[in-house]
């Protein structure tokens, strides 16, 4: 008979979130190397260096992947054989515990996410509880674990349909990925969930996206099942899309395509999907009885050499004394180093500016952004002698709302985050003849190096939230959005869609 401990339980989803926190799993960094080796796209290439980069700076200091270090989801089945030397706590209540423990750990404190009254005050809990778990009870003496940290980037491009029985699947996933932008931060994998009911299609997604890379094998041998020949040709047709890194194309979209399908109605097809992002994190581990799971660190040496370095002609602005004249020379898909002055705000901070602001209370006290960059960003906390935790950017379309209303209100000039901007937004940037630059997402900890000094100028009560002052130097974003209100995010897949197509004729012949 096997006995679990449930210190043993809680103590290995600590180990497994502090490790997953830090180290990518090396079939996501093979499949990165891979698609940088062969990428064309010199844009696309530049975000998957600094992604790589930031993967083994991360593995070397044991800090995070990326700052948003995610809501945790676990998938927990325990054989029917198994008996616990305590029932005071539920499997949630100790994988909470775990969370609790991993998430306020002092040698590598990770952000606390997870907001209480989703729908009201969206109170922080300050510990990254509750964990969303999947429980099963499975044949065995054995309890297996799979656990992710899931950013809320990725998680918020998931989709879900009920097509009819004659519908292609295939056909819903090339119409649907362009929509959802670029805020999940490509290249990651798609988790494909089919059948059941709709909660099950996206309980489903979410567990194929625990599996390791595996398409090339899968090319190589060719596809065996439906499922199977559904994920090659997914494979290859969202690939084809030239959506690329970040978004700014190129010939790498996904590196992977997971489905797991279970049967359904006869009336029925669900379909949910949801995409994995560069800050790609899960561990897989079981207990049998004989103490806490034991995770085997990867030797730095299986990470890949790759260096980043920006061109001679890269433009150098000093954010102290850069001005709205000066930002009109700057042109869509340009490299720029940043350095000096900015200030952060992302989704609260906003908020409660637009409050103050029509309510005639005006800008906090110490928050002036006349002629001055905000950065979109919740960063960790610092440890030993950082400046700040890992920093980078979030998704800048949450903020797209405010925009208008930033521009027109608070003498701003430009916005730096990650992924596109809406139409709306776009519009509203060239009106205002502003700019919005874009920092590579899932290089949060490369991003802090930059970061020289750091301190809290407005709305602390916001934790991660707050407005900070940031004195950056050198900081590489690029040109996403620029004063005429050319957008790197609609031209650069346009045409990386067209060369792929070209490439793929010239081939045929």
């Amino acid at each position: 008979m096997t006995v679990i401990r449930q210190q043993d339980f809680i103590e290995s989803i600590e180990d497994a979130l502090q490790f997953i926190s830090y180290y990518h799993p090396l079939d996501y960094v093979k499949a990165v190397e891979k698609a940088y080796l062969k990428e064309q796209s010199q844009a696309a290439k530049d975000a998957m260096a600094q992604i790589l980069i930031n993967s083994r700076m991360s593995a070397e200091g044991k800090r995070p992947l990326c700052q948003d270090t995610g809501i945790v989801t676990c998938f927990v089945k325990v054989g029917m054989a198994v008996n616990w030397d305590k029932t005071d706590m539920t499997v949630q209540e100790m994988v909470n515990e775990g969370t609790r423990r991993a998430y306020t750990n002092s040698d590598n404190p990770l952000r606390a996410s997870i907001v209480s009254d989703p729908a009201g005050a969206r109170q922080n809990t300050k510990d990254n509880t509750p964990a969303v778990v999947h429980i099963d009870m499975v044949a065995g003496d054995k309890v297996e674990v799979m656990i992710a940290a899931k950013g809320g980037g990725s998680e918020n491009k998931s989709k879900m349909v009920m097509l009819n029985p004659s519908d292609d699947i295939a056909e819903w996933v090339v119409k649907t990925l362009p929509t959802m932008g670029a805020g999940w931060c490509p290249p990651g994998m798609l988790g494909i969930g089919i059948g059941g009911t709709a909660e099950k299609a996206a309980v489903l997604a979410k567990e194929s996206l625990m599996d390791p890379v595996d398409i090339q094998d899968l090319m190589e041998r060719g596809g065996e099942t439906t499922d199977e020949q559904l994920r090659l040709d997914i494979f290859k047709r969202v690939n084809d899309l030239g959506i690329g890194a970040q978004g700014l194309g190129g010939l790498t979209t996904v590196v992977d395509v997971k489905i797991k399908s279970v049967p359904t109605h006869a009336a029925s097809k669900p379909v949910a999907m949801i995409p994995n992002c560069a800050a790609t994190r899960h561990a897989h581990f079981f207990l049998d009885g004989s103490g806490p799971a034991e995770l085997t660190p990867p030797k730095l040496e299986e990470w890949p050499e790759v260096t980043w370095e920006v061109g001679e002609n890269t433009r150098r602005v000093n954010l102290d004394e850069v001005t709205k004249d000066d930002i009109q020379e700057w042109k869509v898909g340009e490299t720029v180093l940043l350095s000096g002055k900015m200030l952060t705000g992302r989704d609260a901070a906003h908020k409660r500016i637009q409050t103050m602001i029509e309510s005639g209370e005006g800008l906090p006290e110490g928050v002036d952004l006349t002629n001055r960059f905000i950065y979109y960003v919740g960063p960790v906390d610092a440890v030993g002698d950082e400046v700040v935790g890992p920093a980078g950017p979030t998704t800048a379309t949450r903020m797209d709302k405010f925009t208008d209303m930033m521009l027109d209100k608070t003498g701003l000039i430009g916005m730096i985050g990650k992924a596109e901007r809406g139409p709306a937004t776009v519009e509203s940037i060239a009106s205002h003849k502003s700019v919005y630059l874009m920092a590579v997402g899932g290089a949060a900890y490369l991003v802090s190096k930059a970061i020289k000094k750091a301190r809290v100028v407005a709305f602390e009560d916001l934790g991660m939230e707050a407005i900070y002052e940031f004195e950056v130097e050198d900081m590489p974003v690029t040109v996403a959005v620029d004063s005429t209100g050319a957008n790197a995010h609609k031209t650069g897949p346009a045409i990386w869609k067209a060369k792929i197509a070209d490439l793929e004729t010239a081939l045929s012949k």
